[in-house]
């Protein structure tokens, strides 16, 4: 079989390091019955390990080759091929707690990331090896240099956990920045919810559209509308220093005084 050229515009990187495959599935722990999504199976790195677990695996594919390949290679009643872009994949068709995992091309990590909070409720959890600069702003705390928009935004639906980090020569070809592997786990319908997720969304991007700027000022014209003392917010505060509840309660205040709409 005609070995495969890893496509740049598809941001192909394929995992080789058999210790870091290793390391990925502990991590995952699959069970025979559970229900498996794979993003970008490329070369079946994950793949193979993963199929051995379990009884049945699902993986999305945007490379037409790699997707047909795949499909000679694994019976229909083991391995389903959706061939497609993960981004226009309606991840909630595809079954109740759902474990999915991937190498995620790194030019489209964000914009995915965002895509898969819509069926959060249907997963069990994520597994996912990404860029190490993201994950630091994924994880990152408030206060940190790495704390914006991505961080407050995935915190407010998931709980996430960095694992360890993956070297560039685990790759091929090796990618320019080191990766990581990172655990996400939707928090319960308990958790503190934004009544509108749009305006927090609207509120976040704004505060942190000038993060150097005191909120008061950053804000513009919204500011005016937010009881800063009865949110306990102090008048110096920058988003960067907002925790996640905190943008959850600003939001809220601006929706109730009609001044951002959902």
């Amino acid at each position: 079989m005609a070995q495969h050229q890893a496509r740049k515009r598809f941001g192909q990187h394929f995992l080789v390091d058999e210790g870091v495959i290793e390391a990925i599935v502990r991590a995952i722990a699959p069970k025979p019955q559970e229900i498996v999504v794979e993003i970008g199976p490329g070369l079946s790195a994950l793949t193979q390990p993963l199929m051995q677990a379990l009884d049945h695996l699902t993986v999305v594919e945007i490379d037409r080759d790699l997707a047909a390949r795949l499909r000679r290679q694994h019976p229909e009643g083991r391995l389903t091929v959706v061939q497609g872009d993960a981004l226009e994949v309606d991840f909630a068709a595809l079954g109740e707690r759902l474990r999915i995992v991937g190498n995620l091309p790194y030019n489209i990590s964000t914009p995915l990331l965002f895509h898969l909070m819509a069926c959060a409720d249907r997963v069990r959890d994520q597994h996912f090896m990404l860029q190490r600069e993201v994950i630091d702003r994924m994880v990152a705390r408030p206060g940190s240099a790495d704390y914006g928009r991505l961080s407050v935004m995935l915190q407010s639906r998931y709980l996430m956990h960095k694992l360890f980090d993956v070297p560039p020569e685990a790759f091929d070809p090796p990618p320019k920045v080191v990766s990581a592997v990172v655990r996400m786990t939707p928090l319960p319908d308990s958790r503190v919810q934004a009544q509108s997720h749009a305006v927090l969304e609207k509120v976040v991007a704004k505060a942190f559209a000038q993060r150097r700027k005191m909120l008061r000022r950053g804000l513009g014209d919204w500011a005016a509308h937010v009881d800063w003392d009865g949110l306990g917010i102090p008048a110096t505060a920058r988003a960067e220093e907002l925790s996640v509840g905190q943008f959850i309660a600003l939001a809220d205040s601006l929706l109730a005084a009609g001044v951002v709409c959902a």
